[in-house]
């Protein structure tokens, strides 16, 4: 299995944000959750287990600048004829919620699956916190027509990962050690799911 993934919108350069409008409140300490950080450092963390975990990965958007959909579906489908690749683009949500969701393109497909196993793995992580979701299908993911699920040839989801307008959320979660290792977590054991139950394929075991 081969795990493509996407860390949403541009990070800091030199201190400077790349896509400054997707920003949080200033916190008492003067500092701001930006949206492009925090996706690069939870795809980073998830980089590391993976390693770890002898899965491989391509982090198709490891540049700090922003970098148009239109080249990350093109980076996500050069992969298109890799056995069992599947990609993850992850992001933090705005709009006045709170809570977690994951998205997949319309209709049935195997990326319904995978975003069941995520939705499910982050309820075991964050048992206090809410579960945004459609059960329309029977499953925990949303559907939504986001290109970069609709035009990658490999199954896709995007994970929205608590909303950085929320102040709440943004002191306890986005912005601590804890909160952020948790949402590395449960992406980790969702892949480490989607490895051997969707895609059926064994754990290798390191030495």
């Amino acid at each position: 299995m081969l795990v493509l993934l996407d860390n949403g919108h541009g990070g800091l350069i030199n201190g400077n944000p790349q896509t400054g409008s997707r920003r949080s409140h200033k916190l008492p300490n003067g500092a701001r959750l930006y949206e492009g950080e925090f996706n690069r450092a939870i795809v980073n963390g998830i980089i590391q287990e993976l390693t770890f975990l002898n899965i491989p990965y391509v982090n198709i958007t490891p540049e700090m600048r922003d970098v148009t959909r239109t080249t990350r579906i093109r980076r996500a489908n050069a992969y298109k004829r890799v056995r069992n690749v599947f990609l993850i683009s992850v992001h933090c949500n705005a709009g006045g919620g709170k809570g977690f969701e994951v998205f997949t393109s319309r209709g049935r497909t195997k990326s319904d699956l995978i975003a069941n196993t995520f939705a499910q793995e982050f309820t075991k992580v964050f048992t206090d916190r809410r579960l945004r979701t459609d059960l329309s299908d029977g499953l925990l993911g949303k559907e939504a027509n986001f290109d970069i699920l609709k035009k990658t040839a490999m199954p896709a989801i995007l994970t929205e990962n608590f909303f950085f307008d929320n102040r709440e959320e943004v002191e306890n979660i986005l912005m601590t050690r804890e909160g952020r290792q948790n949402i590395v977590d449960f992406h980790v054991n969702a892949i480490v799911k989607v490895k051997e139950e969707i895609f059926m394929e064994a754990p290798v075991l390191l030495n």
